[in-house]
């Protein structure tokens, strides 16, 4: 038996052994919509408008709603088109509407809710396989309580993403290639960010080829009979990996007249590219002209500092090259992109991998000392989720 089959075999109850990470999840995610409620009603504002019918929600359910072409041209020449927005949470959205009550907001709201539960679960999976149930448990706690987790019960595809990429990191992680493949797929099609899914996928194919070519045995070592099976297999999730994102790409290269490169043309009418983060240094270089936004541009420095940080401490770790590739490249796309620099924080939130290393350093912790500090963090995020949603908001 291998490694593999010892750590999936044998363990029934996947759901069971979840459930406490999806009661304390649930209970941080109600905690923050209860501050959200109270904050919005004393400045006379709604909150379930602000989760639903603004930014980025509007555009998903104007695109269930009339479909794509819809544009936006504003006074310097800029052309927002509802072709930047891929099309899994809008189609989520109108199979709501067409087969129950809801409106399409309506509907976007509950696939959110039920896709951060899914993420939640999708995140326990990877994390508990790779460490175990208690890290698990905490990693799902530490992504509930991050600063910008409200964004996880909005009527926006972060959460639709990070649970199709969890599950598929998992798939790849417990040999389920086909399964990874069409994740992955799925992802390529809520997310520009899908890339990094594929890319996951695939690089976790390479490794998984060279070990079995060097005598490892395919996927950690099947019988021989079973490995031009598994390579099929392994192979197959690899050619259906890419083909959300690409197919969605090539479409809208089709539509605008514009081939391939399209779909950054379209970017670019909402001033989105990526420049290797240069406009993002420029961004923070310009807060120390100043105070107290010098405040600010520290709190930058020190934010992505924090990130890199935990990244090498993932590969000091030896975290699965699937989880590395996934997490790299999320990075690498949010930080290094040219858009708005508020929208950051929310686009990181699919990078959950960054988070094993504190999951791994809370679940050592007394529990005397935990559960106060999460305690205290889960209030300190749905205090700022409430602040933000009523002030400037995620883009």
């Amino acid at each position: 038996m291998t490694d593999l089959e010892t750590r999936t075999s044998g363990r029934p109850g996947a759901l069971r052994r979840a459930a406490p990470a999806l009661l304390g999840y649930a209970a941080v995610r109600a905690l923050g919509l209860l501050a959200l409620a109270l904050w919005s009603a004393a400045r006379d504002k709604s909150a379930y408008t602000l989760l639903t019918a603004r930014w980025d929600s509007l555009w998903y359910t104007r695109v269930a709603d009339l479909g794509y072409g819809y544009e936006v041209r504003l006074p310097g020449g800029d052309v927002h088109s509802n072709l930047a927005f891929f099309p899994l949470l809008p189609w989520l959205e109108r199979l709501g509407a067409a087969v129950t009550p809801l409106s399409y907001a309506d509907a976007g709201f509950v696939v959110s809710l039920l896709a951060s539960l899914a993420a939640a679960w999708g995140i326990f999976a990877v994390a508990e396989h790779v460490y175990g149930a208690r890290v698990g448990g905490c990693a799902v706690l530490l992504w509930a309580v991050l600063p910008v987790g409200v964004v996880q019960s909005m009527a926006y595809s972060e959460s639709l993403f990070t649970a199709l990429a969890a599950w598929s990191l998992y798939a790849v992680l417990t040999g389920r290639w086909v399964t990874a493949g069409t994740l992955a797929a799925l992802a390529g099609l809520t997310r520009p960010v899908g890339l990094a899914v594929t890319a996951a996928v695939w690089a976790a194919a390479v490794v998984a080829f060279t070990r079995s070519q060097s005598g490892g045995g395919a996927d950690g070592g099947h019988r021989p009979a079973l490995v031009p099976r598994v390579g099929a297999r392994r192979l197959l999730g690899m050619l259906l990996a890419p083909l959300g994102a690409a197919g969605y790409v090539l479409w809208v290269g089709h539509r605008t007249g514009k081939g391939p490169l399209g779909y950054l043309d379209v970017q670019a009418g909402w001033r989105n590219g990526f420049d290797g983060g240069a406009a993002f240094a420029r961004f923070v270089a310009e807060k120390f002209t100043s105070f107290p936004a010098a405040l600010a541009g520290v709190g930058l420095v020190v934010g992505v500092a924090l990130l890199l940080w935990l990244y090498v401490v993932g590969v000091r770790q030896r975290q699965p090259p699937a989880l590395l590739v996934y997490t790299g490249i999320v990075m690498a796309l949010a930080l290094c992109a040219s858009s708005y620099f508020g929208s950051k924080p929310r686009l990181l939130l699919p990078a959950f991998p960054l988070l094993l290393p504190l999951a791994r350093a809370l679940a050592r912790a007394r529990a005397s000392r935990a559960v106060p500090v999460v305690c205290g963090v889960a209030v300190a995020s749905a205090v700022y989720g409430a602040f933000w949603l009523n002030g400037s908001g995620p883009p």
